[in-house]
């Protein structure tokens, strides 16, 4: 079993920054991607990103891609999202996600790739 906890969210300004930061524990060594996802009030849960714990790869929903960075600290067994000019559409509770199954990357953006879940950090940007 792995148990991911999340944290760093907030209310921050459009325009602002945050870091979220995912903690892994438990049977870390066999995690292969990690990821986050998003979901606002009466919307489906979305992909944001996602990192392979192993290999330097990393994918990106358009929504975010340019404005934020997925990036991991092996030893920490932590994942971090680093999201910049943030905007009132960014404002969800942001999951992080795990994995220990090997994925193709086509699959990495959708939830059921996905078998452990964190409880959600709220990020709310106002205008």
């Amino acid at each position: 079993q792995v148990q991911l906890v999340e944290s760093g969210g907030g209310l921050v300004q459009a325009g602002g920054s945050l870091r979220l930061s995912c903690v892994a524990s438990g049977r870390t060594f066999s995690l292969r991607t990690m990821g986050w996802f998003r979901q606002a009030p009466g919307k489906e849960r979305e992909f944001v990103a996602a990192i392979w714990w192993s290999v330097t790869s990393t994918y990106y929903a358009d929504s975010v891609k340019g404005r934020s960075t997925i990036s991991r600290d092996n030893a920490k067994n932590t994942v971090y999202l680093q999201m910049n000019t943030l905007k009132p559409e960014d404002t969800a509770v942001y999951y992080c996600a795990a994995t220990n199954r090997p994925q193709p990357p086509r699959v990495l953006f959708t939830s059921t790739a996905y078998e452990y879940w964190g409880q959600g950090t709220q990020v709310t940007v106002s205008s």
